[in-house]
């Protein structure tokens, strides 16, 4: 007997979803705020009911998987108003989100590194996260804040990187679902990188819009589909 895969429902709403928010995007109207605010909803209830059909068992990785998705619901929401506020908050929220993922695919990839591993790293994250300060521009009171937020970003993207370079010593997951991982680490930097320059600078309607929304909209796929490869096992 052939299983059902009511997943593909969900899965069906999210793509059709993420199609007419960017179009709302190119088009610069009202329909991008309409559709936003469903987009991440669609994808928990797709990653929930697919781990269900495939009889994954629940417990900490599943939970941190959907925290990480809920806390972007709640960032997407938070950063369609306009004003610092709901920028700040907004970026908060998506950091708790980074949080959990680097928990997720951290807590698997980091184990067994070794003290000379973790100098190289932090020296590494260090570097990225001031050369992506620098250049965005931020400076003043918000440059201790948007460099921790930088930081977790980094560290989310070496979280992948981690699994890529050790395939054998990392007990779950082979080297294509870590270079999903990466990949989705990677495009969720560049797309919060834009969000800041949109917010410390000047940028496009394409690439402030557009742009951040595709790079975004790729990174939670491609992070929904490593952690359920992790959760799997695959």
């Amino acid at each position: 007997m052939k299983t059902l895969k009511l997943w593909l429902i969900p899965a069906a709403f999210y793509a059709v979803s993420c199609i007419l928010n960017l179009i709302g995007c190119l088009s610069e109207g009202p329909l991008e705020r309409y559709v936003k605010p469903a987009l991440l909803p669609l994808l928990c209830v797709t990653t929930l009911i697919y781990l269900l059909e495939a009889k994954a068992q629940p417990g900490k990785a599943v939970a941190l998987l959907v925290a990480g998705q809920l806390f972007g619901y709640a960032g997407d929401t938070m950063l369609l108003p306009s004003g610092f506020i709901y920028f700040a908050g907004g970026i908060g929220l998506f950091l708790l989100g980074h949080i959990c993922y680097i928990c997720l695919f951290g807590g698997i990839s980091w184990k067994g590194l070794k003290p000379m591993h973790w100098i190289i790293a932090l020296v590494c994250m260090f570097a990225a996260t001031a050369g992506l300060i620098a250049g965005i521009g931020v400076n003043g009171a918000l440059l201790y804040p948007m460099g921790a937020y930088g930081f977790v970003l980094t560290m989310l993207i070496f979280s992948g990187l981690a699994g890529v370079l050790r395939p054998g010593k990392v007990s779950v997951g082979g080297r294509a679902t870590w270079c999903i991982i990466l990949c989705g680490g990677l495009l969720f930097t560049f797309s919060d990188a834009l969000i800041a320059v949109r917010n410390f600078g000047e940028l496009s309607p394409f690439m402030s819009g557009f742009v951040v929304m595709f790079t975004y909209l790729a990174a939670q796929t491609l992070l929904a589909i490593g952690g359920i490869r992790l959760i799997l096992r695959k």
